[in-house]
């Protein structure tokens, strides 16, 4: 692809390094800021500026938030007693659309896998071992993707915590095998919240 100016070509490269932008759509997204007014794009770049300055992560859960601590955990009408474990925000704006779910929950920030790399120490899985053996936390449900890296993550947890005394479930599998959860239609992910089964119960299927 051939370019006029350089200042259009290092836009278009920045802009094609997004997940899901190939070069031609980049060119497409650049050209239409290019038409806008010169204040929309200052717009856009303060506003990516300053979310990526300011933005925090809840001191409880992970969740992204403008806060130390999220309008979930800090909402006194959640109960703290059940937490969903997710792999990361956009599983939690996902549950969060189904209005099924009035727990707290615990963001990962991925999962396990050897072949990237991935390792326990490497997500956000101590701190939530560190909350169910406080002993206020009477479930944990495991809501990650139905994927090997998701299962492995799964019963690594489990077999840190299986001495406390706590319940373990899982959501039920109306979600296909290998799906990821942000992709999930809200009404099978609602039913697969309300009809989870024990931890335990997965294990042998």
């Amino acid at each position: 692809m051939e370019f006029s100016s350089k200042l259009l070509e290092k836009a278009v490269y920045e802009m094609s390094q997004l997940p899901g932008i190939g070069k031609r759509t980049a060119l497409r997204l650049v050209l239409h800021l290019l038409r806008q007014p010169n204040e929309q794009t200052l717009h856009l770049a303060s506003a990516l500026q300053h979310m990526r300055n300011d933005i925090k992560f809840c001191k409880s859960c992970h969740n992204i938030s403008d806060t130390q601590l999220c309008e979930i955990c800090a909402n006194p009408r959640r109960t703290d007693e059940i937490i969903c474990v997710v792999e990361d925000i956009r599983d939690v704006m996902a549950i969060e659309n189904t209005s099924s779910f009035k727990g707290l929950y615990h963001v990962l920030g991925g999962k396990i896998s050897p072949m990237d790399g991935i390792g326990p120490n490497d997500l956000n899985i101590s701190t939530l071992v560190t909350k169910v053996k406080e002993g206020h936390v009477k479930e944990l449900i495991f809501a990650l993707s139905s994927t090997m890296e998701g299962d492995t993550t799964n019963f690594y947890i489990f077999k840190q915590i299986q001495d406390c005394d706590i319940v373990t479930s899982t959501i039920a599998r109306g979600i296909s095998v290998g799906n990821e959860l942000e992709y999930t239609d809200e009404v099978t992910l609602g039913r697969s919240i309300l009809n989870r089964i024990p931890f335990e119960a997965s294990l042998k299927s």
